[in-house]
């Protein structure tokens, strides 16, 4: 039986909810954040390496990474999830690589260049902190992630889905960077983004997950 190692509040929720439409039977070890610098607990390092969430054991395989998950769950539980016509496939392989590889970096910088202004940074420091992240929004991270959630909107307007008429795994491995844009973006210019979350949200597999493993709250 697969093991799902969820970390509160992070990507190993949409990995729940993978396992929800796949119909697979899993358990749940929960590892809470620490309290203060709200990050993974040691005992991870336990399962992999290097610490982090999402993590999957399945007997003796260990799969670390949503992709490399997401792809794992897929070819042994759930087929039906990745496209066979050649130009959904391909359609699904880039937005499966694309939201970790493009939209997730750009979100955490953003992140972290907005804490540059509070705590933990020294007070002295904090009005430099926010001049520094000023810059580098203006001048780097909007206008870079603007551009990401065009492309976003505009497939999700020639389509349902990122691999065309069919739900996938690209669906729910962008889930996850779409719930974070939404938190820290302002997307009412693009619609077709709004409807696609309001979607995934409705799906029965989704407000499983959430039954099962908590809500997803974006860390601020």
């Amino acid at each position: 039986m697969i093991t799902l190692h969820h970390l509160e509040n992070s990507r190993s929720q949409r990995i729940a909810w993978l396992l929800e439409e796949a119909g697979v039977d899993y358990d749940v070890k929960r590892y809470p954040r620490d309290a203060i610098n709200k990050l993974a607990p040691p005992e991870l390092k336990d399962v992999h390496p290097l610490g982090k969430s999402p993590v999957i054991t399945d007997g003796d395989t260990t799969v670390a990474e949503s992709g490399a998950i997401i792809e794992y769950i897929v070819e042994h539980y759930a087929p039906d999830l990745r496209p066979t016509d050649p130009d959904a496939r391909r359609a699904y392989t880039y937005w499966l690589h694309f939201a970790e590889g493009s939209m997730m970096p750009l979100l955490v910088m953003k992140l972290v260049f907005g804490r540059l202004a509070g705590p933990p940074i020294p007070f002295i420091l904090r009005p430099i902190g926010k001049l520094f992240a000023k810059a580098v929004g203006e001048n780097y991270l909007d206008p870079s992630l603007d551009a990401q959630l065009d492309l976003v909107d505009a497939t999700l307007a020639a389509g349902p889905w990122f691999a065309g008429d069919t739900f996938s795994g690209a669906d729910i491995q962008m889930s996850f960077g779409l719930m974070g844009a939404r938190a820290r973006a302002d997307l009412s210019s693009r619609p077709d983004i709004l409807r696609f979350l309001e979607a995934i949200e409705a799906r029965p597999a989704w407000k499983a997950a959430v039954d099962r493993v908590g809500p997803l709250e974006m860390i601020d």
